[in-house]
């Protein structure tokens, strides 16, 4: 039977490879996150106002304990049309059992609704944990937010817009909807980059070519500003449906403003594996949120 060894040896090499990134931004060498605590999940809360177009419900995630903790918007993926806030069940679990509330959230979904009826959905949200902070447990001023890929970009949108005065914080958001941090996963921060896709064409409601104004103002990179919270920012370094330069753009812009961030670069990983394989950025973002939100002693490990 030939040997073993040269095929364990490849595998190796491979995960190891894997698991290399590459940080935009100078790091520290920190302690590891703290012991994680059980998780309790209330489940299918309405979180939508009683005149919206369509009930929206969310899972609310609630760490053991009782002293007042900081909390988590999260957002999923789907292209803005499809999926489900499941998607998200794992990692909203593993950011709870180090202390944050989450609330993991569905929204509408295009071409049936076009932009900004989701901002509006993630607004209204943030608004929810806001108002309902004090039955749960957390502090207002410590609410953060965590989206990926089409989640990304609504929550990014939601933390950038909310920090400049812009006309899409009416009539939903404004200074109360802005998270403390962000944490943005596969994140397509210029729509303008990606022509007249239909994914684009559906979300907002026309070609590019026809309405230029609104793919740049539902851009993140444009509504950039100094006043922007700090973004945790995790991408795929092969990923073909959003590309890494749509991450090293906004990471660049966010420099420009002198705005805090940090870059997780996922080697060899596209935009789906490198959601199905976030452990390590997950891990690593939660320590940055903890960083922005929690007690400030927890810290990248």
């Amino acid at each position: 039977m030939p040997s073993l060894a040269p095929l364990i040896a490849v595998a190796i090499l491979g995960l190891q490879a894997l698991s290399g990134c590459a940080s935009h931004q100078p790091r520290n060498h920190h302690s590891p996150l703290p012991a994680p605590v059980p998780v309790t999940v209330e489940q299918d809360i309405l979180y939508s106002p009683p005149d919206w177009p369509q009930d929206l419900r969310a899972d609310l995630y609630l760490p053991d304990g009782t002293a007042t903790r900081p909390a988590v918007l999260m957002v999923h993926g789907g292209g803005w049309e499809r999926r489900s806030r499941e998607d998200m069940d794992g990692i909203a679990s593993r950011i709870a059992s180090h202390g944050f509330v989450v609330m993991n959230i569905d929204y509408r979904f295009a071409p049936q609704h076009t932009f900004p009826a989701q901002l509006h959905d993630v607004q209204v949200a943030m608004q929810w944990l806001r108002r309902h902070s004090g039955d749960y447990g957390i502090d207002p001023d410590r609410i953060a937010a965590f989206g990926f890929s089409s989640g990304a970009h609504l929550v990014s949108l939601m933390a950038t817009v909310a920090s400049n005065g812009s006309a899409l914080n009416e009539p939903f958001g404004g200074p109360q909807t802005r998270p403390v941090a962000v944490v943005a996963g596969g994140l397509p921060s210029d729509l303008q980059a990606f022509g007249d896709g239909r994914l684009l064409r559906q979300f907002l409601g026309g070609s590019q070519r026809d309405r230029p104004e609104l793919y740049e103002q539902a851009s993140p990179i444009a509504q950039l500003t100094d006043t922007a919270p700090p973004f945790f920012l995790f991408h795929g370094g092969m990923d073909l449906l959003v590309p890494v330069s749509q991450a090293t753009d906004f990471a660049e812009e966010l420099a420009q403003q002198g705005v805090e961030y940090e870059f997780y670069r996922m080697r060899l990983r596209g935009h789906v594996s490198s959601f199905l394989t976030a452990r390590v950025a997950v891990a690593r973002a939660t320590a940055f949120l903890l960083q922005h939100a929690g007690d400030g002693q927890a810290t990248t490990p």
